[in-house]
């Protein structure tokens, strides 16, 4: 990625743009196959609806209007940093014209104001598919979303990939059942274990969330539990010796999501306890996503089960989501990321002379009208100059008017071609995007 002036807002080249354009399309067929619907929301909300996620808020960029006059309310809005929560708005003021449950994918810029490091970042592009219904909603789509989100990675082909998963259930219960009080605070703390610590997690447990040693000591045993086989990760829990009927429930709904994960992706899915998912409003299942090759990456994408965050005071719209940070996933590819071209164009019509221009511009039109990118030359320079042109742009293909003859200038074969029937090889009728890790598209 080109390093922007503004730390944390990266900018990209012609070719590495096709590469994240490739992971685009990739991601919007994947979620389109399995029933979901594109949606934009806008990119302003109001502060209130923004602190509906809970700590985060604090990294929320606010707008101010320059030279703004009295009554504005400008101050009062800032820049979506997810698109869970406005989602959630979205779904509350057109619910009259929605279907549920409703089931929609989203992919657009966010903001968040946190310190930029490899791979965080202060603008980027969010990919989400979300399912929510009205009043209800079934615990199977808890199942679905992970396993369509490991199809869409799959599909990438970004090398070994893991969805963790935990069930906020499991620990809002064991908690509840070990009497400790502030069951947020401690979600929040066990959520920061891989960035401080157990034995950090542990006092800040003990002097902070006010849990006992004891209590510390059994939420830290709960986190150290993971596994992929279903039975094994609900015994060892129960080995705990902590019952809440909050925790039981949790548990069933975390064997049946592992026990459909190993049925239908195996490998794709693992329970990991110390997944909590600090943000306030997830409910149910929690999802995590890593890439096994680059875990110093962080997670890559993430989301959960929601049933309080979207209400009308009347109704209540329960849902699912997960999301891929396709800025952060990208900032690792193009790493080692080869783009067939830098720009869409397969053939570069010469000009004889100005005078002639008209003639170039009908056989471009005519490449046009079936589908093959075009250009035409910027002046009508002698030819060798014009193929030299077409070559620092990776243009495959120059296109001479006089007799019609197209030329491959990569292997120099030049051959007779009409512009009503000459295609070039599918392969060069598009820019293609390969990624050491396996991700291909045209």
């Amino acid at each position: 990625m080109v390093r922007s002036s503004l730390s944390g807002f990266p900018e990209l080249l012609p070719a590495e743009r096709f590469a994240e354009l490739s992971i685009l399309d990739t991601l919007r067929h994947t979620f389109e196959l399995h029933g979901f619907s594109p949606l934009e929301t806008r990119a302003v909300e109001t502060l209130d609806t923004l602190a509906k996620k809970g700590e985060t808020s604090k990294e929320v960029y606010s707008l101010s209007r320059v030279n703004a006059q009295a009554g504005d309310k400008v101050d009062s809005l800032g820049l979506h940093f997810d698109l869970t929560v406005p989602f959630a708005r979205y779904v509350v003021e057109n619910s009259g014209h929605l279907v549920f449950p409703f089931k929609r994918y989203q992919i657009q810029k966010v903001w968040r104001g946190e310190r930029p490091q490899e791979g965080r970042f202060r603008e980027f592009t969010q990919a989400d598919i979300d399912v929510v219904g009205q009043d209800t909603l079934p615990f199977h789509y808890e199942v679905e979303l992970p396993l369509v989100m490991a199809e869409a990675l799959a599909q990438l082909n970004v090398g070994q990939f893991l969805v963790q998963v935990n069930n906020r259930k499991v620990c809002e219960g064991f908690y509840r059942g070990l009497g400790i009080e502030d069951v947020a605070g401690t979600l929040r703390t066990i959520d920061k274990l891989d960035k401080i610590g157990a034995e950090n997690v542990a006092r800040v447990l003990v002097e902070e969330i006010g849990t006992t040693s004891e209590q510390a000591e059994a939420a830290l045993r709960l986190a150290e539990i993971a596994g992929d086989d279903a039975a094994a990760i609900v015994d060892q829990v129960r080995s705990l010796g902590v019952t809440h009927h909050l925790l039981t429930e949790g548990l069933g709904e975390l064997h049946d999501l592992l026990a459909e994960a190993q049925s239908r992706r195996p490998g794709a899915v693992r329970a990991v306890l110390k997944i909590a998912r600090g943000l306030d409003y997830y409910t149910g299942s929690v999802y995590e996503t890593l890439l096994v090759d680059h875990e110093d990456l962080g997670s890559v994408g993430g989301g959960g089960r929601y049933d309080s965050l979207a209400t009308s005071g009347k109704k209540t719209y329960p849902g699912v989501g997960v999301s891929i940070g396709v800025t952060r996933l990208l900032s690792r590819l193009l790493r080692d990321a080869e783009v067939s071209r830098p720009v869409a164009t397969t053939v570069l019509v010469a000009v004889a002379n100005e005078e002639d221009r008209h003639r170039s511009n009908v056989i471009a039109q005519a490449l046009r009208e079936r589908g093959i990118p075009a250009d035409v030359a910027p002046s009508a320079a002698k030819f060798g100059k014009q193929i030299r042109y077409a070559d620092r742009l990776g243009i495959p293909f120059v296109w001479f008017p006089g007799d019609n003859q197209v030329k491959d200038i990569r292997s120099g074969e030049q051959l007779a071609a009409d512009p009503i029937t000459w295609a070039p090889p599918a392969d060069d009728l598009y820019p293609r995007t390969t990624f050491t890790q396996g991700v291909q598209s045209s």
